[in-house]
């Protein structure tokens, strides 16, 4: 038994078909009076619907939240909520709202209920982003964590079967870096496997019936388990990467994982080989990256950076960036490496077994 520290943040979770009907008894829960709700611009409808089922306790909607953060939309949202005497906010919706509820508390202390729409995770992490002068600045701080999570797969049935694809295998990625995290133990071990068998298994369903309330729920469970990984654990090359791309190059979060995440344990696969298995067993194939590979293009997701927008001339600038920062990793970051990394992102290669893996 190897040597491991265990330790859990605290955590509330609602789970089930029909679970947002109780969001204001959970804000009587928290000792809260005026919520602040919170969504994207595209997400309004949802968010007037938690303000209906909130009544009174409503202090009103801020719908400007916007991907990766910009410091000047957290800046604003701040405001809002101290003009309008909000005590807590409520982010429904994807990663992008739950960031900015998370940049809220971070300077304000404000407590977060979460309803994710989406399988990002973060809404189970203490994990914020925030982007500044086109770099994403990330941290941990226990003071953005959602006091409580309200996961109804009902509302999960209007995202469409693409990004229900891309931000599932974002979660996917957060247990596959939990495996070979060095600060992982047995918990993790099992809630990542767990985790990334329940997306795995949802997806296709999805894509073959986007009104499967029950393969809803369980990508939202799978999600739930992955992001409580990467809440409890540290993450490696694969983040801190894709983190780089999308605050620098203003790329799609989701599908920028997807796109990344096999080429990523392609480079880490020799120096990992244990987590590689658990991944290729959870998936359902025999080699990591190329399972995960495999999922996504049988699901119809994006599969090279190209088709995101990245443009090939500044790949070495984004190698740089990568650099810049040392991080731990199972294997060590070398520049050939993480090139070669790249450029097979970029033209979205299929990692194939032992003989594609990235040397350098």
């Amino acid at each position: 038994m190897r040597d491991f520290v265990y330790h859990m943040h605290p955590a509330r979770v609602v789970f089930g078909a029909g679970s947002v009907k109780r969001l204001a008894a959970e804000i009587e829960l928290l000792g809260a009076r005026r919520a602040l709700v919170l969504s994207t611009s595209e997400q309004r409808s949802a968010a007037e619907h938690v303000a209906e089922l909130l009544g009174h306790r409503c202090a009103g909607i801020f719908d400007k939240a916007a991907m990766h953060v910009p410091v000047e939309t957290a800046r604003e949202a701040r405001e809002v909520a101290r003009r309008l005497e909000a005590d807590c906010a409520v982010a429904v919706g994807g990663g992008s709202t739950t960031g900015l509820g998370k940049a809220i508390a971070l300077e304000s202390g404000l407590p977060i209920v979460c309803i994710p729409t989406t399988y990002a995770g973060s809404e189970v992490t203490p994990v914020y982003g925030i982007t500044e002068a086109g770099l994403k600045k990330t941290g941990r701080d226990p003071r953005v964590l959602p006091r409580t999570v309200i996961y109804d797969p009902e509302l999960t049935l209007s995202l469409p079967v693409p990004m229900s694809v891309t931000s599932g295998i974002n979660a996917i990625a957060h247990a596959a870096e939990g495996l070979y995290a060095t600060d992982g133990n047995p918990v993790m071990d099992l809630m990542a496997g767990e985790g990334i068998a329940a997306i795995a298994k949802a997806l296709p369903a999805i894509r073959a019936n986007p009104a499967d309330v029950a393969a809803r729920g369980d990508a939202l469970y799978g999600a739930w388990l992955c992001g409580t990984v990467l809440g409890n654990v540290g993450m490696a090359l694969h983040h801190k990467l894709c983190h780089t791309l999308g605050g620098t190059w203003n790329l799609p979060h989701a599908q920028t994982h997807t796109v990344v995440l096999p080429h990523a344990l392609a480079y880490n696969a020799a120096a990992a080989s244990g987590a590689m298995r658990r991944i290729a067993q959870a998936v359902g194939g025999e080699d990591a990256p190329a399972a995960v590979y495999d999922l996504a293009r049988n699901n119809g997701a994006p599969l090279s950076l190209r088709e995101l927008g990245m443009p090939a001339d500044d790949l070495e600038h984004a190698c740089e960036l990568a650099l810049k920062n040392q991080y731990p990793n199972p294997r060590p970051l070398a520049r050939d490496g993480l090139l070669q990394l790249l450029q097979n992102a970029w033209e979205g290669r299929r990692p194939d077994g032992a003989s594609q893996r990235i040397a350098g």
